[in-house]
């Protein structure tokens, strides 16, 4: 099972193919597409922890990493470009990229290029990794009755629950949970900014430190549970290298 998503672009199949299975390998899957504009969409749509742009095409690559830059979501993903020979032409595209893959290309100059971009991959997984769990959890409101419902996922920044009594968008809440295998409750300051019939989402606006450190952890371990071996591997050593 791929753990995270990566956005590809170029019109190149044979780099499609040689990347996706790089990808493949690391648990990373693919979504491919060919211009700017079905890039923009995607990237609209969709949260990726990398994204892949061909410089060959240009222009448009210029365009798709600005979009990828400006995003509200996907601003932090981690930016590869694909080189050609013609450096000097995409030497101003390639400054819009974290990594560079350079042509041409094979399974081990991807990898090379991959390996220390892995960690941070890992890490932007990590800060949008939502964890599907059910819990009891209380929602408290100022001068009103509180609510109980249960969890469907949480994230570290926020959770979505299910409950037949939604309050308003945007009403201010203070939600409380005790994670598995934990005895003190976590409790955050809370906004409630999405719902839907039977659930709503909560996000996180003020919790205290020590519950963000346990809320973090717990979550990685959850993460590093349902990663391939080599990858698990991987993550704890990001995991070091995020706390030295």
């Amino acid at each position: 099972m791929a753990v995270s998503l990566a956005l590809l672009v170029s019109v190149d199949p044979v780099a499609v193919q040689q990347l996706s299975h790089a990808l493949g390998e690391l648990s990373i899957a693919p979504d491919t597409c060919q211009d700017a504009a079905s890039a923009a969409l995607l990237l609209k749509r969709r949260k990726f922890d990398a994204v892949i742009v061909d410089l060959q095409l240009g222009e448009q690559s210029g365009m798709i990493l600005d979009t990828v830059h400006l995003s509200p979501s996907n601003g932090t993903a981690v930016t590869f470009g694909i080189g050609n020979n013609d450096v000097e032409s995409t030497a101003a595209f390639r400054k819009k990229s974290q990594f560079v893959f350079e042509r041409p290309l094979s399974l081990q100059s991807i990898h090379k290029t991959l390996k220390p971009a892995f960690g941070l991959i890992l890490r932007e997984r990590r800060r949008y990794f939502r964890c599907p769990v059910s819990i009891p959890v209380i929602i408290g409101r100022q001068s009103r009755q509180e609510i109980r419902c249960n969890s469907v996922n949480i994230s570290g920044g926020g959770m979505a629950l299910s409950t037949q009594v939604p309050p308003p968008l945007g009403e201010n809440v203070r939600v409380q949970f005790t994670l598995p295998d934990h005895e003190t409750p976590v409790v955050a300051e809370s906004t409630i900014c999405w719902s839907k019939t039977g659930q709503l989402g909560v996000r996180f606006v003020s919790i205290a430190d020590e519950h963000e450190s346990e809320l973090q952890t717990w979550l990685s371990r959850e993460l590093e549970q349902i990663l391939p071996e080599y990858v698990a591997d991987q993550f704890r050593k990001a995991q070091r290298s995020s706390k030295s």
